[in-house]
């Protein structure tokens, strides 16, 4: 048959197929709209109607990329969601190639210890050959029972399509268990634990993932093969870029905040077995910078021994909100001390030994760490040392990195406000010193005058009688010059946490 007008009742249906198959292989026919035009002289005859259903099989092989496999039975949301059902046969339809709708969630995936493992099993392909199976068979089959598409991305990337933000937090968690070997889904109607060879071949591989989605103002386009491009994958890109930075050896996180809320609203309807057991606390983790545009996120905290996290929810947003307002004079500096102070409470314990004794500590405990912070409050706001007050921020910085279980954004906030206090540090010690020099008589009577003088031509007991002169009740309004300070470098102290290319 080389025309569709010489079908006759005696055509046979393998012939027609023959024929509209070579059409589409040819990319003469992309679409099962042009399929069903193309095929209308022959559509009276009911013997068609499953041929043209076989040949839009291969229209989806061919075009659909990402989407190949779904169907109205196995992937009824998304195929709600992305196709355009045909009016003549509802179980066919052509792929939206731009989206701006708010059910539609990505997961980006990356498996810690993925080039070990390669390079560890440079003598043993059977081992990379299971994982390869994994990623492409049994990770599939666990984003199928989440109503989810999943896609091998550049070898240790997994990218997930979901079509609502509770399923892309579920198959998410889901796919950390399978890899983790942990149970925090845990739901009967999810097959998620290793079987067979992926159980005794594997071993556990932690999970940093970012999801993102939910929002109409973030479209997604779909190429000509079917293939993912827009801002929602590049913010899902740089979610989990960020999961990585907080948390490069542990399994984590990170969400947008519509993601949260979207989540919340979709459990209000019908509760899912997620937020029936309460395996999720969003922790909310403030506003990150990508390439120029401010996203808000939360963390999705699911490991039991992270849930004290939501004890220093509180302080952690007073933190926030003080950044926000550029509330430099105090606020910023009571408020970080307080959420350092409530996480060394709340936090499990700690007892590690830092490379150097800091202020004659040999051991770092919960209290110490509490101790240190109410010394900074105490030079801040009592003695208005802040010399010292920054210098405690200086060491806390090394502290807290000491902690393998200390919580990496607070540890980013603490460096990053640490850093301004500083720089503010170089300009107030200047002005605050040619007030020394011009009351020195003053603040060092007699011996300790002249003291004074020789030590300006040895720089260590300079720099320490500096200190002496800084902290003397004779240097008048100290708190009103460093307030004053931080009014004029109120335009440098903004600050914002940046992850990512910018």
């Amino acid at each position: 048959m080389k025309d569709l007008t010489e079908y006759t009742e005696s055509t046979s249906e393998y012939e027609v197929f023959s024929f509209l198959y070579d059409r589409v292989v040819s990319r003469e026919i992309r679409t099962f709209s042009a399929l069903a035009a193309f095929a209308e002289p022959v559509l009276r005859n009911q013997r068609v109607h499953p041929v043209l259903m076989r040949v839009f099989e291969l229209i989806k092989k061919l075009n659909w990329g990402f989407f190949a496999n779904i169907t109205p039975a196995t992937h009824k949301k998304l195929w709600k969601e992305l196709v355009i059902p045909d009016k003549n046969f509802p179980e066919a339809g052509d792929l939206k190639r731009t989206l701006q709708i708010s059910n539609l969630y990505i997961s980006m995936l990356d498996i810690h210890g993925y080039t070990k493992f390669c390079q560890e099993s440079r003598t043993n392909l059977s081992r990379l050959h299971t994982l390869d199976r994994v990623i492409n068979h049994e990770i599939q089959k666990i984003a199928g029972q989440c109503q989810s598409v999943s896609r091998r991305e550049r070898g240790d990337e997994i990218v997930v399509i979901s079509a609502g933000a509770t399923d892309a937090l579920t198959v998410t968690l889901g796919i950390i268990d399978y890899f983790a070997k942990t149970s925090v889904v845990d739901d009967p109607a999810i097959s998620n634990k290793r079987v067979g060879d992926e159980a005794n071949n594997l071993p556990v591989f932690k999970i940093s993932a970012g999801i993102t989605g939910g929002n109409t103002t973030s479209p997604l386009i779909f190429t000509e093969q079917g293939e993912l491009s827009g801002f929602l994958l590049n913010s899902g890109a740089r979610l989990q870029t960020r999961a990585n930075e907080l948390s490069p050896r542990e399994s984590r996180v990170m969400v947008s905040k519509q993601v949260q809320m979207n989540y919340l609203k979709e459990n209000q309807a019908e509760k899912s077995y997620l937020y029936k057991n309460n395996r999720v606390y969003f922790f909310d983790t403030g506003q990150i910078e990508f390439k120029g545009v401010m996203l808000p996120t939360c963390e999705a905290v699911f490991a039991p021994q992270d849930r004290y996290k939501e004890k220093i929810s509180e302080p952690l947003q007073k933190l926030f909100a003080s950044i926000r307002d550029n509330l430099w004079e105090q606020r910023i500096f009571t408020d970080l001390m307080d959420l350092l102070i409530k996480t060394s409470q709340v936090m499990p314990k700690f007892n590690v030994v830092p490379p150097q004794p800091v202020r004659g500590m040999q051991t770092l405990v919960n209290g110490s760490m509490e101790q240190l912070c109410r010394a900074a409050l105490k030079f801040y706001l009592m003695d208005e040392d802040y010399h010292g007050a920054v210098e405690i921020l200086r060491d806390l910085i090394g502290l807290v990195e000491c902690i393998p279980q200390y919580d990496r954004l607070i540890i980013d906030y603490l460096k990053g406000v640490a850093d301004k206090y500083a720089r503010l540090l170089v300009d107030y010690e200047a002005t605050i010193d040619k007030q020394v020099e011009e009351a020195a008589e003053q603040i060092f009577p007699g011996n300790n005058y002249r003291t004074w003088q020789a030590a300006k031509n040895g720089a260590a007991i300079y720099e320490k009688l500096k200190i002496l002169g800084r902290k003397s009740g004779a240097v008048a309004k100290k708190k009103n010059l460093w307030y004053s300070l931080i009014k004029q470098s109120r335009a440098d102290l903004e600050f914002t946490l940046h992850s990512g290319k910018k």
